[in-house]
């Protein structure tokens, strides 16, 4: 009898031992929160997010990607391509890097072609031969290479700002201006040789040079491919043009409306009349059917199809472009193209899954 009781008190004894060691701990930790406590709710948590899930199995799920897209060309549309690759990498994909070049958009197909760029900015078409450059390199153009209108952009001739007197010119007067021996042998051209009561002064010419693909529309459409005054100051930088004509009282130049637009206080854009008044260049004139409609050009990216089918974070991206292009061209200096435009786009991107 007496060893059961003493069995029994120990029992009672342990029991009582072990509570007090838990309420110790339990007390312990409730600056904290209970760790079994914590894993259950965690658990239950788990559950009921696993449940809400199931009941919305159809919502995507974002995919986290990481990799580098790799994108190089058109000065003109840098600004944009620039733009639009810094919100995807801060909202989208911050573990992808996008890297967007501005060497000219031939320069820029030149690299794509052979496969050392993703996609390739242009201010103006691919041409013939460089089709027929990629064909040679396996890529089929449709097929293989994706042409994406990304905007419209206004080739805007831009002035000094202490210049007073053409600040409005005939289209006629600025194709006949550019034109070498239009006005004189040696091309040195005088802006009274343009209209008279402008100034004896020589008028000093600046553009972009051959590696972009304003200077090439500049030349194929607007001079309609007949020789630009040898006098003409071509350069590679915009930014170096913008100085150009802000320090010089005689300068006149072309470029993208954004780059004009940038700098305002800088230069005047001059307004040009297509045949029913003077037109200044801004995005409510800017457009295929719109009053600015002679200087008016769509501005493109092109995307290797391969590598949008091969790597996740190519293709993405180009989805976003689709979504931000609109969104981020006014800001950037272009002129929106319209949505119907980017749902057949999207429908091409979607046939590449």
């Amino acid at each position: 009898m007496m060893k059961k009781l003493v069995k029994s008190t120990g029992v009672v004894f342990l029991v009582a031992v072990m509570m007090a060691v838990v309420v110790a701990c339990g007390g312990a930790n409730n600056s904290g929160g209970n760790t079994a406590a914590n894993e259950g709710a965690q658990n239950a948590a788990n559950n009921q997010q696993g449940n809400n899930g199931s009941a919305n199995a159809e919502e995507p799920v974002d995919e986290s990607l990481s990799g580098t897209v790799i994108i190089d060309g058109s000065g003109t549309v840098y600004p944009l391509m620039a733009r639009i690759a810094e919100e995807y990498m801060a909202t989208q994909q911050p573990d992808v890097s996008v890297q967007v070049g501005r060497a000219g958009s031939s320069a820029g197909l030149k690299k794509f072609i052979p496969g050392e760029l993703d996609f390739a900015d242009a201010s103006r078409p691919i041409k013939d031969e460089e089709v027929a450059q990629l064909e040679e390199n396996g890529l089929t153009m449709g097929e293989d290479v994706m042409e994406i209108k990304l905007a419209y952009d206004g080739l805007t001739m831009v002035i000094n700002k202490e210049n007073d007197w053409a600040t409005e010119m005939t289209q006629e007067e600025i194709v006949n201006m550019y034109l070498s021996g239009q006005y004189a042998d040696d091309d040195v051209v005088l802006w009274s040789d343009i209209r008279e009561g402008w100034p004896q002064e020589e008028i000093k010419f600046f553009g972009p040079n051959e590696n972009h693909g304003t200077y090439e529309f500049f030349y194929e459409v607007i001079l309609d491919e007949q020789d630009m005054v040898t006098t003409a100051n071509l350069q590679q930088e915009y930014s170096t043009l913008v100085d150009l004509v802000s320090k010089d009282k005689n300068a006149i130049a072309f470029f993208g409306y954004g780059y004009y637009v940038s700098n305002t206080d800088k230069l005047t854009a001059v307004k040009v009349d297509f045949g029913a008044g003077p037109v200044e260049p801004t995005l409510d004139t800017i457009g295929e059917d719109l009053d600015y409609a002679g200087f008016t050009r769509p501005v493109f990216t092109y995307l290797n199809t391969q590598y949008a089918q091969e790597k996740p974070e190519v293709l993405d991206y180009a989805y976003y472009v689709l979504e931000a292009a609109p969104q981020f061209a006014g800001e950037t200096g272009f002129a929106p193209m319209p949505d119907s435009v980017f749902a057949e786009y999207k429908t091409q991107l979607d046939a590449l899954k």
